[in-house]
This record gives C-alpha cells, sequence and structure tokens, in this order.
C-alpha cells in the first residue's frame, strides 16, 4: 500500500542551524567563572538540575538557560557569588542572543526539493523572539508554509498541528536532531519520525530510539531527506 504524505514538519535548532555548540562554549565560559569554587563536572550537574526544575517555569531556550547558571552560581558558592559573576553570566547569555545563523549543511537544498509536492511546517520549541530572529536571519521563511513555535513538543501537539496544516498525522512527518522532542512522540501521535543525529544535543532531548518501529528512520544528514521521502512514498 502506497503511503501518503501531506506535510513535513522540521525542527529548527541543531536540525536547520547550528544551536547547542553556541551552549556548550557558554558552558565552558560558566565552568571558568566559578573554577574556584567547583570542578567542572559538578557544575555541569548542578546546572543540569537547575534547568530540569526551572522549564516548567521558563520554558526552553536562552533566557531560561541563563536565569538557571544564576541560580546554580548562588547555590554553589552559598549565595557569595561576585556580582561581577552574575554580571559575565548576564552578558553571556546576551551574547547568545546575538549569534549569527549558521544552516547546517543541505538544510536548503533539502527544503528546496521537497516544497514543492509537501507542505512545509517549521516546529520548533524556546523563545518567541530568538526563533523568530534565527528564522529571519536564516533566510529559510519563505519555505515553510506555517510556523509554530510551542512550549512543548508532545503526541497531542503534534495531532493538533499536523490536523491544522495538513491532513492528519498519521499523513505527517516530522524531522528533528532530537529523539526526545522530534521522534518518538510524532510517532506516538501515528506519524513518521526521521531522526537526524547531530554532534551534541542536551541531555534532556535524549531517548531510546524506537530502532524496530516501522515509522522510525534515520539519516546522516539532511541530504538524505529527499531520497528517504521517496522511499516512504514508494517502498
Amino acid at each position: 500500500m502506497t503511503a501518503s504524505l501531506t506535510a513535513i514538519g522540521f525542527d529548527a535548532d541543531d536540525t536547520l542551524w547550528h544551536n547547542e555548540r553556541f551552549f556548550a562554549m557558554t558552558q565552558d565560559h560558566f565552568a571558568d567563572l566559578l573554577a574556584d569554587h567547583t570542578e567542572k563536572d559538578h557544575l555541569m550537574e548542578r546546572l543540569l538540575e537547575a534547568e530540569r526544575r526551572n522549564i516548567p517555569h521558563y520554558g526552553f531556550g536562552i533566557k531560561g538557560f541563563t536565569l538557571s547558571m544564576v541560580e546554580t552560581a548562588l547555590e554553589i558558592t552559598d549565595g557569595k557569588v561576585p556580582g561581577a559573576v552574575i554580571q559575565e553570566i548576564l552578558n553571556a547569555g546576551r551574547d547568545m542572543l546575538s549569534h549569527p545563523v549558521e544552516l547546517l549543511p543541505h538544510a536548503e537544498n533539502a527544503l528546496e526539493s521537497l516544497r514543492h509536492d509537501h507542505k512545509l511546517l517549521l516546529i520548533t520549541k524556546g523563545d518567541l523572539l530568538d526563533q523568530t530572529r534565527k528564522l529571519e536571519q536564516s533566510g529559510l521563511r519563505d519555505h515553510f508554509e506555517a510556523i509554530e513555535i510551542v512550549s512543548h513538543k508532545t503526541e497531542a501537539e503534534y495531532t493538533d498541528i499536523f490536523a491544522r496544516h495538513g491532513t492528519g498525522a498519521d499523513q505527517g512527518l516530522m524531522v528533528g536532531n532530537s529523539m526526545a522532542s522530534d521522534v518518538v512522540p510524532m510517532i506516538g501521535a501515528g506519524g513518521w519520525g526521521v531522526h537526524v543525529p547531530h554532534g551534541l544535543t542536551w541531555a534532556i532531548e535524549q531517548a531510546e530510539a524506537p530502532d524496530t518501529h516501522p515509522r522510525f528512520c534515520q539519516i546522516d544528514d539532511l541530504g538524505e531527506l529527499p531520497h528517504t521521502v521517496a522511499q516512504i512514498l514508494n517502498p
């Protein structure tokens, strides 16, 4: 039986353009700032704990990450962190919000190849202002028929988005670097999930791959996506 795909969703950060490496660079700077108080590994564990606690309050994105760094610095130093260090942390967060957008290999070509036969959707989570800035700077805006910036990527969210912008999740496909956010919940909603691994993936975005599921695919980069879509449509 021939499959049908009416809409294809794309994650943004670390799928279409670089993102996590800026977090990694900032974490290195954060560790340097607090090197007199703790080892880097322990600091990163405490920072990750703070991020997990704060996601329900601040959501995903640089602003919440910056606040989590401030909170962690206060905890590690028992509230004695110098004001100059707090200022450095705030400056680092501000710098992250102004990093230029650098597309990942094959991103634009993949979108151009697929846009004529499928409705393309950008489905990303994070801070509205920052995600909008990156999209506009990327030059990819015109490839998408709809933009969805959401708080969380869940089965229910994908069901709703692909019902509004397509013909249902069962005739939809989601492409992304996060197994936890892009692949697993989309497959749970009845659609296809295509994983594009990235060299750096946030611990919170990791999950077990649904290797045996018939609607799971993994590709090395976006250059393989048009062929993968063709194989899904004509197995």
